[in-house]
């Protein structure tokens, strides 16, 4: 009767015991182990996390395959590195005391240009660099000024349309906006500004040297697999070689301006540091 009542009680802790730790590991992770490569573990909650709300289950499936692949590939490399490399090896304190004054560098550098930086470019200030430096806008690609319709291909408007879209007319223009509006997918002027010719092209889903091709009396014009008439009027055309003029520059230029002043800041910025030491006595060469 004793032994039997030992043997309970030595159940009952054990029992207690088990569930203590389980209440422990589901308190630190009530989740799944879904991986492991050594004594690594990834949970569920982890891959979960990283996956958008709303993606179907087998690209849910798909998504969590590569991200465990990808994990799991990264702690095998640490792992056999970690075996295989020498102590010298394994030690990288200098490579990260080295990021680590790069990165401090780069977010002061960063804060002292963001409180003086002047973004503002005047129109003449891009003029003049432009005239300065125009020898470096070569284009690479055609430029173009376009209008460009999408619409179906048995539609009785599309003869109309086409016609007057390529028209000098402002009166011509504003009806074929007008009945597009009710009758194609799209109808766009581009702002009339200068677009390459690789955006243009994207709305054919062609090569633009394919499209400058068949172009004729300035139309360009094909039709996809879903019945739909794609129509380009060419209404202005600067080839590839030569130098455009300064409105399609203007944001490159702008750009070009700031990062100059960018760079001035922070090169004044180091100058003035090494100075301020010397004066200091905290910088001293022997």
């Amino acid at each position: 009767m004793g032994h039997t009542v030992r043997i309970i009680f030595i159940c009952g802790i054990a029992l207690l015991t088990l569930s203590s730790c389980r209440a422990i590991s589901s308190l630190l992770h009530d989740d799944d182990v879904v991986a492991e490569v050594g004594h690594h573990m990834l949970f569920r909650s982890d891959v979960a996390s990283l996956i958008p709300d709303g993606t179907s289950p087998e690209d849910s499936l798909r998504l969590a395959l590569q991200y465990i692949n990808i994990w799991a590939s990264d702690l095998v490399f640490l792992d056999i590195a970690e075996e295989q490399l020498s102590k010298e090896e394994l030690d990288v304190s200098a490579e990260l005391e080295e990021y680590r004054r790069s990165l401090l560098k780069y977010r002061y550098e960063q804060r002292y240009v963001n409180e003086r930086l002047d973004t503002l470019v005047s129109d003449f200030q891009i003029d003049e660099y432009y005239q300065t430096h125009v020898e470096n806008f070569v284009l690479d690609i055609p430029i173009v000024k376009a209008r460009f319709l999408r619409i179906d291909a048995a539609s009785p408007n599309l003869e109309v349309i086409r016609k007057k879209m390529s028209s000098s007319q402002m009166q011509d223009l504003v009806e074929a906006d007008s009945l597009s509006y009710f009758s194609a997918v799209k109808y766009t002027g581009f702002g009339d500004r200068w677009i390459d010719m690789v955006t243009l092209a994207k709305e054919f889903g062609r090569d633009y040297a394919e499209l400058l091709a068949s172009m004729k009396n300035g139309i360009i014009q094909t039709q996809d697999e879903y019945g739909k008439a794609n129509v380009a009027y060419i209404a202005d055309f600067i080839p590839a070689g030569e130098i455009p003029p300064v409105e399609y520059c203007r944001d490159r230029i702008k750009d070009i301006i700031i990062s100059i002043r960018k760079q001035a800041l922070v090169s004044a910025l180091e100058q003035d540091l090494l100075e301020d030491a010397r004066d200091k006595g905290k910088f001293k060469i022997f």
